[in-house]
């Protein structure tokens, strides 16, 4: 791609659905920062920006998360804010600052430690105790894409009677970009249900995210009803889709990589750098967006007022500047922070649910199956861009 407007020339040679890694790396190769972008716009060519850049360096990448005066995020107003209003996603400077202090209230270290046991691992185990018998499952059908939801919405404190109807609602609204009229039907309905779900919390206050969104008070000030409501409709985007594709990314990774998978069953201390190389090496979000503010110079190039940023955290965790053999999942290399949960004011608020969400999976998988092994059944593998996960995940398993 040449950068000129609306020009979606792709080099043929690369598969960046299947495995976008070989362009990216092609791009940091010739330049940290160039004018282009990352994703395929072919069809969806009206929706290109007129003026698009994409950073791919790990520095690049780093410094337009963490100086968010330069590169905001207000684009998201124009995108997923159509359909879950105003949220911290695309607010700035201080009302984004005292937002979040109210909405991080709902995920205290205190709520943490009592979830884990109270709500996680239960959730788990049951999803478990569905498929244990068979001694075959589909890990993406029948695990990884299932407990996220059954976890959040105990989390947020839901009837259990009403999963089927919130995950279809969740599911058409994190799929706008597929069916928006559906998606704004969607947003309207959530709307609703959460606006009782509040009320409900004002007459008699509960020990869950929306109690806790409800009572959140820091210096006289309180969370509106919409600024909830909001709140909560960002929390399946955010809490759904990454949890299921980062955990289903992990469980592939581990499975093709079958040395790294039994050293990692021999020893749980290794469950901890597994999760973190698995969000390295496959991001379950490869690509978000900024603007730029005012005409600036980013990694040497310059950028105009108002352009908007592919940021490639995929490329970016892959930078063979910052990691020694980048592109080779390795659970046991020297620890060096990636950057998918983002970086600067923006990093993403629930990263300690989803790394904990993760090893319990994991912990509750491994004590529970063994000889556990992955068949072709439907061509497994991680694909998608910006979203990647696997399509299947068959396994084969026994009963520990």
């Amino acid at each position: 791609m040449d950068g000129s407007a609306h020009d979606v020339t792709l080099d043929e040679s690369f598969d960046i659905l299947r495995d976008p890694y070989p362009m990216f790396a092609a791009r940091r190769a010739q330049a940290g920062v160039f004018k282009g972008s990352v994703m395929d716009w072919r069809n969806a060519v009206e929706f290109m920006p007129e003026n698009i850049y994409a950073a791919v360096s790990f520095d690049a990448v780093n410094r337009v998360f963490r100086d968010s005066r330069m590169f905001n995020s207000e684009i998201y107003d124009n995108t997923v804010g159509l359909f879950i209003g105003p949220s911290i996603l695309a607010m700035e400077g201080k009302v984004h600052r005292e937002h979040r202090n109210l909405v991080s209230a709902a995920f205290k270290t205190k709520s943490l430690a009592r979830w884990e046991p109270e709500i996680v691992r239960p959730v788990v185990n049951t999803l478990i105790d569905e498929f244990i018998d068979a001694g075959n499952a589909d890990l993406v059908r029948d695990f990884t894409f299932e407990f996220p939801t059954r976890v959040i919405s105990k989390l947020l404190g839901l009837p259990e009677e009403d999963l089927s109807w919130f995950r279809t609602r969740a599911v058409a609204l994190i799929s706008y970009h597929v069916k928006y009229k559906r998606a704004f039907e969607a947003s309207a309905e959530l709307k609703d249900y959460f606006i009782k779900q509040i009320d409900l919390r004002r007459s008699a206050p509960t020990e869950d995210i929306i109690g806790d969104l409800v009572s959140a008070e820091i210096d006289g000030e309180k969370l509106t009803d919409e600024a909830i409501y909001s709140f909560l409709r960002l929390l399946l985007p955010a809490g759904l889709e990454t949890t299921y594709r980062s955990s289903s990314n992990l469980l592939y990774l581990l499975l093709t990589h079958p040395d790294q998978f039994t050293a990692m069953q021999n020893d749980r201390d290794l469950i901890g750098p597994a999760i973190e190389e698995g969000l390295r090496f496959e991001t379950p979000l490869t690509t978000v967006q900024r603007s730029a503010t005012e005409a600036t110079e980013l990694d040497g190039v310059e950028i105009p007022q108002g352009a908007v940023i592919d940021v490639c955290i995929g490329s970016a965790n892959r930078d063979e500047s910052r990691w020694e053999a980048s592109e080779t999942f390795d659970i046991f290399r020297k620890r060096v922070p990636h950057i998918s949960f983002a970086a600067g004011e923006h990093t993403c608020l629930g990263l300690h649910l989803a790394r904990m969400e993760t090893r319990v999976a994991l912990e509750c998988l491994l004590d529970r199956l063994t000889n556990i092994e992955m068949h072709d059944d439907g061509d497994p593998h991680i694909h998608g861009q910006p979203f990647r996960s696997p399509n299947v995940l068959p396994v084969t398993f026994e009963p520990v």
